[in-house]
């Protein structure tokens, strides 16, 4: 489906483009889009291929001429989406307008600040235009479920985190008291560091206790490490059940509507209403089954 800053113009030359390029489900359309991410691909392998000292040393400007290429391809790929557009502006601030720009602009800073042009990676984004391509809308539909869970779940999150930034700052107090700088800890915030290392179970190495009471603290928060990581995963879990229970508990009640009395909210194998007792049509269309009264 197409947002309100992709609509295009009624006809003209302008109307064959926007057909070409946003419309997906036009055999030109879908090669457009295919070939595109096509090179978006190829690029993003160009740079990271490029980044390798040895084999930027051996092919260094070739790789260059091909990064420029590509540039100079999105470039007027995103010129000519503007220019098919009914409202060129709302789709140059649109997420997938942004991305587009993004895909193009580090090649161009990179005249100015060497070292930019590796934030080229970010055309990868733009590979999510192969849901509308190839109808995986449903991919689409579940990714909107998890990020509603998230959603849901961020104030328990949030309090969840401050409990744990305030258990680190205490532990990053006792740890600098007992070992002091001698052994490594010489403020507060490494300290601080080295609780956070060690309560996500990273453990770098960097920084270690040396004295008794130090080593045991650090059992201490290694052991409740464990149980502290699995803490936000339940969270996220049980309001992922929570939706993909209600997902169910509709999808079974519009099946399994009774044609006689209207009462829904029946099991998803039963044959028979358990109001009226009249048989259920679980087959019938959603649509042609009226809705009860209040």
């Amino acid at each position: 489906m197409l947002t309100s800053s992709e609509h295009g113009p009624d006809s003209g030359w302008r109307y064959w483009l926007w057909r070409i390029i946003f419309q997906a489900d036009t055999p030109a359309g879908k090669a457009f889009d295919v070939i595109l991410i096509i090179a978006i691909v190829t690029s993003v392998l160009t740079v990271m291929i490029e980044s390798v000292a040895t084999i930027r040393a051996d092919y260094g400007p070739e790789l260059h001429a091909i990064e420029w290429g590509f540039t100079g391809l999105f470039t007027i790929e995103y010129i000519l989406r503007l220019s098919c557009v009914r409202r060129p502006l709302r789709y140059a601030t649109s997420f997938l307008g942004i991305i587009d720009l993004l895909a193009i602009l580090p090649t161009y800073l990179s005249l100015f600040l060497p070292g930019t042009e590796a934030l080229m990676v970010v055309r990868f984004l733009r590979v999510l235009r192969i849901f509308r391509i190839f109808k995986l809308t449903e991919y689409l539909r579940e990714s909107r479920v998890l990020t509603e869970a998230l959603w849901a779940a961020r104030r328990k999150i949030g309090v969840f985190l401050l409990a744990v930034l305030t258990l680190l700052t205490i532990v990053a107090a006792l740890m600098y008291l007992i070992e002091g700088p001698e052994n490594g800890y010489t403020d507060i915030p490494t300290s601080l560091y080295w609780a956070i290392v060690t309560l996500t179970t990273v453990g770098f190495g960097d920084i270690a206790p040396k004295t008794p009471g130090g080593r045991m603290l650090a059992s201490c928060v290694m052991i409740l490490g464990y149980g502290i990581i699995a803490v936000p995963t339940g969270i996220v879990t049980v309001e992922l059940a929570r939706r993909d229970g209600r997902s169910r508990s509709s999808r079974s009640s519009r099946e399994t509507m009774c044609p006689r009395c209207f009462h829904a909210g029946h099991d998803a194998d039963a044959r028979y209403c358990k109001y009226c007792g009249s048989e259920l049509a679980p087959d019938a269309p959603a649509e042609t089954v009226p809705s009860t009264a209040d």
